[in-house]
């Protein structure tokens, strides 16, 4: 056939001429009739032809390509393997299926599997004419275009063939290029389809499957997080088939005998007969039955339908009644629970926990709730502070601030607020300095006691806004000291002594803002303040200056007491850190008062070595606040003295507390083991005085001030003494000499002689001085601790008769006087407590003073054995004294003063038995009246409360029991079942806490005492049993630690005890979660502490940068952190100086006091 149809008949000439040379270009070997005609026009008899020549045409045409003997058998098999071989290298690709092409009927079977072959695969058409059987050239060249050859077997004819694709390709329309790097490739993902069913309809891909190849991962262990977050999903209720309860008591737990019980049935699967029904049918391949299905499928139902239910009942009740604020708050809180279900809002189950463990899903939740509790409660400060709380979890520090000032502004009247603004204020370390927030605190005092006043007219005074402001100047105060700036301390009470005690007449009808602008010329004036030497008040400087001013008077000369030596470096031989370390501690001792001129020595504002000790108007202005409570203020004056280290008996009020505290003294137990019943108890609840930054673990006794100090603090007293009478009076006298007998009780501690015998001197002298006066010669109070502090110094016999001095002045009172029952009970006391060899006559002495205190009688000395009708008759006078006193609300104050007689009594008389006896009934009644007074067992309403009055008497039983087990052998338990019952209702008294933590130290096993501290932490917010739980596991270890390193021999572990270590850490972590742990100094401090001690500095480091983002103002923190830390002393004292914290010594004055 020609190439081309015109020159058909040049084709077809024949090729023996120079004619046929010339158009040979005009055929083409290759070219088939059969490729281009359609089936239709193939005739019979050209099939019938190719299928006779086929084998022929084949025999010919491997003869002449190869050369070889064998024909189409081995050309078979050859195109056969390397098809095979083609098909492995495409394995991995994926092809469309080809066209297959019909193909006539009437050919046979060879035929049939050659064209097959042809439209399965890419086969080549080879042709070569024979050049010597010129007559068979058409028919070869028909037969060479059907059948089908690689191209790979035929290499003679390479340069003459060409391949033939005829399965179409859809991207030579659908991109522009035919370069295949032009050509989008992609691999599909899984074996799905969109848009089909995939219940009912499926697909099936040809080729190999999409699957990744997962690589295999080790097995996960219990402490990854993942694992960790299993124990936070609630498990499968489990129910059994049991018998009905019966009604009668049942005094064991009874067990199926063995006849009862149905023994199994063995088999081949089961020979043993120890697998139960499930296991067995598992064996057998059968599967759980329906019905057991469908009970495992209910039990997650049953749980969602409560919980929707529940949700459904507080919508309707938020929609019904939407001003109830606590069913808001109650809503709130119901997320967590729902949360932690499975998903009642999922659909399926990766989505139910995927909700599960999302915890902004959850706030989320509780801020829409929140957001929409708003809207129906404009005025609800409760939810708007609960909404900021929540939002502090995703709201950035710029916005919470926003947001709280909007709050502020919307509620100034509002003190509790006012509260919250000051301690997230002082709490964000990125934003914190001590002369922001101490403005702050200033612009909030100004701000309520405008409201106080009425000048703010839009917004009225709301009930306890006077205490509240009061306990919010504490708090400033005791910011302050913590952050260094004691001056400011100081100024600040001695500022509010002259503006409350010794305001002018005229200016007490201005509002709070106009009497601070008349106060200011006054402390502007240099004139002497509370404390100082010739301090006389704001009241006598006013007259004066109306009168044309003071004149002055060269004071005498006076010679003053040589002074210790104060010598800042003592030895510079030692590191760095610690030389600066003992220097800041010593100018905080010696510097705590503010640097005022003194004009008897010419000395002016230009001559303070440091700047900072003074104080200026503008520093204490805003905070001065007006009160006209006379509880209120003499609470300033107590609490000024508390400030000094003066023991007043008051404690911060409980918003500030935890935050004020900040040294190891709520830990010490002090004289409290040796002497159980008369132990002096200073209060001091872990809080420190100015002037003292001692470090971690030194005890705190009352050391004195230097002489300066001291001065000062005698100078106070003779200065406010005067403006009480009465109770009050009484009690400043008394915190006095409490002050100076128990700085003679650290001599005794300390065994310095020669200053136990001065202080003694003048602790003695002052006891006389205060009793001479005409108002304190009846002031049992003194009388008493006069006569303590002479037992004290060991001078009995003249104790004996102070006491017998003061019982005599008593006349015929007794119980009636409740000063005079503690006079009693203390001298008994002393009685008892005295030490076995000297302790014959000691009951007789004891119960002669109780007897005699009975009885309404003139007081006689002990002469003698006391009779047993004289018990009997006492023993009558205390149970109707008790009867008279429960009876009387008024004198619940004396109730205290003679159950602890009666007490004592029972036990000296009876015993143990019936003294506990005693107090069971005491305790009953007590706590009956405490209900129904309406205010709970840890709320104090005041000093005569009956919460109060039965914390004294549970501290009294508590008392007498360690006594008695000191004397003589008695069971623990009724220790601890007191102690137990006590703390479950007053969880925040340290003193009851010392005493729990010391007996539950002797026990061999913890258990009970974790159980106990894990009860009182979830059922209460207070701290202490946080604190004391930590302090209980610290001294197990120690315990531990002293027992397996006796003498560095072989160690022998007697106590078998694991895991202490991590338990304290535990404990320290949910403790800090707490709002009120989170910003407590002491906390930290432990924390800190505990981790150096474990040697771990990295893990140490983490949690003194954590302590800064809670507790930044606390200066005892960053010198904790250059005691553990000296090689960032440098890093540390930047920090301080960029938050403003107070620094004496800085590290430039350092090296110029190092070079001397």
């Amino acid at each position: 056939m020609a190439l081309f149809p015109a020159f058909a008949a040049a084709s077809e000439a024949p090729e023996n001429g120079s004619a046929g040379k010339e158009l040979d270009w005009l055929r083409n070997p290759s070219f088939c009739v059969g490729a281009i005609t359609s089936l239709s026009q193939q005739t019979e008899e050209a099939t019938t032809l190719v299928s006779e020549q086929l084998i022929p045409a084949r025999i010919s045409l491997k003869s002449e390509s190869s050369g070889e003997s064998d024909s189409s058998k081995k050309l078979r098999q050859a195109s056969r393997k390397k098809k095979k071989e083609k098909k492995k290298k495409r394995k991995h690709q994926h092809h469309k299926k080809t066209r297959r092409h019909e193909q006539p009927s009437s050919s046979d079977s060879n035929s049939d599997t050659d064209s097959e072959k042809g439209r399965s695969s890419r086969g080549i058409r080879d042709h070569k004419k024979e050049s010597e059987k010129p007559h068979q050239e058409n028919n070869a060249t028909a037969d060479t275009g059907r059948r089908l050859v690689w191209l790979e077997d035929i290499q003679a004819l390479t340069g003459d063939t060409f391949r033939t694709d005829k399965k179409p390709d859809p991207a030579n329309w659908e991109y522009k290029s035919l370069y295949r790097g032009d050509i989008a490739r992609y691999k599909r993902k899984g074996d799905s389809c969109l848009g089909i069913n995939p219940k009912k309809q499926c697909i099936s891909w040809e080729g190999t499957s999409t699957q990744k190849k997962h690589s295999h991962k080790p097995v996960e262990r219990y402490f990854t997080k993942k694992n960790v977050g299993l124990v936070n999903m609630d498990g499968i209720a489990i129910s059994g088939q049991t018998e009905p309860p019966s009604s009668e008591p049942v005094s064991f737990i009874p067990l199926p005998s063995s006849e009862d019980v149905a023994h199994p049935v063995t088999s081949w699967l089961n020979p043993l007969g120890i697998y139960d029904q499930s296991t067995t049918q598992r064996l057998q391949g059968h599967g759980p039955s329906e019905q057991e299905v469908k009970q495992q499928d209910a039990q997650p139902d049953r749980e969602s339908a409560l919980l929707k239910a529940k949700v459904e009942e507080f919508n309707r009740r938020v929609r019904e009644t939407p001003r109830d604020i606590q069913l808001w708050m109650a809503f709130v809180a119901f997320q967590d629970e729902v949360m932690r279900s499975p998903g009642l809002y999922a659909i399926e189950e990766g989505e139910r926990e995927k909700r599960k463990r999302s915890l902004k899903l959850t706030l989320e939740k509780k801020l829409a709730i929140l957001e929409r509790a708003i809207e129906s409660n404009q005025s609800s400060v409760e939810l708007k502070l609960a909404k900021l709380k929540l939002c502090a979890e995703f709201w950035e520090p710029s916005s919470l601030v926003k947001e709280w000032q909007k709050l502020i502004f919307l509620h100034p009247n509002n003190t509790a607020l006012w509260r919250r603004y000051l301690l997230f204020c002082q709490s964000q370390f990125s934003t914190f300095t001590v002369s922001k927030i101490h403005s702050l605190y200033g612009k909030c005092l100004s701000t309520l006691s405008a409201v106080h006043d009425g000048s703010i007219l839009s917004h009225p005074a709301l009930p306890g806004t006077e205490e509240a402001m009061f306990a919010l100047f504490l708090q400033q105060c005791h910011f302050l000291r913590q952050a260094g700036h004691t001056e400011k301390t100081i100024s600040l009470f001695q500022a509010m002594v002259d503006f409350t005690f010794f305001k002018p007449d005229s200016v007490k009808d201005l509002p709070t803002k106009g009497q601070v602008e008349f106060f200011e010329p006054f402390w502007d004036s240099g004139e002497p303040r509370a404390g100082e030497k010739g301090a006389r008040g704001w009241r006598a400087w006013m007259h004066q200056q109306e009168r044309g001013g003071w004149v002055i008077i060269s004071p005498d000369e006076e010679e003053d007491e040589p002074e210790d030596d104060d010598q800042e470096i003592r030895d510079k031989t030692l590191p760095r850190w610690q030389i600066w370390l003992a220097a800041e501690r010593s100018r905080d001792q010696r510097h705590w008062r503010p640097w005022c001129p003194d004009k008897t020595k010419k000395q002016t504002e230009e001559d303070c070595e440091d700047p900072e000790r003074q104080v200026l108007f503008d520093d204490i202005g805003q905070s001065l606040i007006r009160l006209s409570s006379p509880d209120l203020q003499f609470q300033l004056i107590t609490a000024f003295l508390q400030f000094l280290g003066v023991p007043s008996g008051v404690s911060p009020p409980a918003s500030c507390l935890y935050l004020a505290m900040d040294e190891n003294s709520v830990f010490d137990h002090g004289l409290c083991d040796e002497k159980p019943l008369t132990f002096l108890d200073l209060s001091f609840s872990g809080i420190s005085c100015v002037g003292r930054l001692d470090p971690w673990g030194c005890q705190r006794w009352t050391r004195g001030h230097k002489q300066e100090g001291e001065e000062f603090i005698r100078n106070l007293f003779h200065l406010v003494m005067p403006l009480f009478s009465g109770k009050e009076r009484s009690q400043l006298c008394f915190s006095w000499l409490l002050y100076e007998t128990a700085k003679v009780i650290w001599c005794l501690h300390t065994k310095n002689k020669k200053r136990l015998k001065s202080q003694g001197k003048n602790c003695k002298k002052l006891a006389k001085n205060l009793l001479k006066e005409m108002e304190n010669r009846n002031d049992f109070c003194l009388w008493r601790q006069y006569a303590h502090l002479e037992w004290l110094l060991g001078n009995m016999e003249e104790a004996r008769k102070v006491f017998d001095t003061a019982l005599s002045i008593a006349g015929g009172r007794g119980l009636q006087d409740a000063d005079l029952c503690e006079l009693s009970l203390l001298y008994a006391e002393l009685e008892v407590e005295l030490e076995p060899d000297l302790r014959r006559a000691t009951p007789g002495r004891a119960v002669h003073i109780l007897t005699r205190l009975a009885e309404s009688r003139p007081y006689e000395p002990y002469s003698g054995q006391v009779l047993a009708v004289h018990i009997l008759k006492a023993r009558k006078a205390y149970e109707r004294a008790l009867q008279d006193c429960l009876g009387e609300s008024c004198v619940l104050h004396r109730l205290v003063s003679v159950v602890r007689c009666f007490l004592l009594f029972q036990y000296l008389t009876v015993g143990i038995n019936a003294a506990t006896q005693t107090y069971k009934q005491m305790f009953a009644k007590l706590k009956e009246a405490a209900s129904v007074d309406g205010a709970g067992l840890e709320d104090s309403a005041g000093p005569r409360a009956p919460s109060r009055v039965l914390e004294a008497v549970t501290l009294t039983h508590t008392s007498l029991l360690r006594l008695h087990m000191k004397v003589s052998v008695y069971p623990l338990a009724p220790l601890r079942q007191a102690l137990s019952e006590a703390l479950t209702m007053y969880p925040s008294n340290p003193m009851l806490w010392r005493a729990y933590v010391q007996i539950q130290n002797k026990s061999h096993s913890a258990s009970q005492t974790r159980r106990f501290f894990s009860a009182i932490t979830r059922s209460t917010t207070a701290l202490e049993p946080w604190l004391f739980a930590i302090e209980a596991e610290k001294m197990r270890r120690r315990l531990v630690e002293t027992i397996q390193r006796i003498d560095g021999k072989e160690v022998h572990i007697t106590i078998p005890e694991t895991g202490l270590t991590h338990r304290i850490k535990g404990l320290f972590e949910n403790a800090i979660r707490s709002d009120s742990g989170s910003q407590c100094p002491l906390l930290w401090r432990m924390y800190l502490n505990f981790l150096v001690s474990l040697g771990n500095k990295e893990r140490s480091k983490g949690v003194f940068y954590k302590a800064l983002q809670n507790c930044p103002w606390a200066k005892v923190l960053y010198l904790d952190a250059v005691e553990y830390f000296p090689d960032e002393m440098q890093e540390i004292l930047d920090l301080m100086t960029e938050k403003e914290l107070r620094v004496r010594l800085p590290v430039e004055e350092l090296d110029l006091l190092l070079e001397d």
